[in-house]
């Protein structure tokens, strides 16, 4: 299904992308082919829908973002693009999706707030709160990260 050169850029792009001026370069030379082939099988993969996003995964804690929650919002279905376009604006909001509710949780948007204290997470929300008009909302704190890793699809690939 994939080519050689496809699974080596698929396998590092999976890890930590090192912190360079050409990381692309550096992870070219480690897979055996040009920086400029590396960005093309990258742009190829994500044209062809294999890869729907490329990003940086910040370490929220270790950059003074010490609190965060995991916000569960009740949305009439009628407002639910509406209000996670909103939701989703915020700069502090770095996830935000829907799921279906269910009898027992009555919830059907999900944001995850991050802050440099409780007190200013649930500040943030109250706002979101006003701002969307919705007032129907469950906060989730987080205690600890207990894992954050990304899915890994090719190993040992190079």
């Amino acid at each position: 299904m994939f080519e050689e050169n496809e699974k080596k850029v698929i396998a590092l792009i999976q890890g930590d992308i090192p912190v360079v001026e050409n990381p692309y370069r550096v992870l070219a030379e480690k897979a055996g082919i040009s920086e400029e082939k590396f960005i093309a099988i990258l742009k190829k993969l994500k044209d062809n829908g294999i890869i729907r996003r490329y990003g940086a995964t910040l370490r929220h804690q270790k950059s003074g973002y010490t609190s965060n929650a995991m916000v569960a919002w009740s949305v009439p279905e009628s407002r639910i693009k509406e209000v996670g376009e909103k939701m989703a604006s915020f700069p502090f909001v770095s996830h935000c999706y829907r799921r279906s509710p269910v009898k027992s949780w009555p919830f059907n948007l999900y944001t995850m707030v991050h802050a440099k204290s409780r007190e200013d997470c649930i500040e943030k929300v109250k706002s979101m709160s006003k701002e969307s008009l919705i007032d129907s909302f469950d906060m989730l704190f987080s205690t600890k990260e207990l894992k954050k890793i990304s899915m890994t699809y090719f190993k040992d690939e190079i």
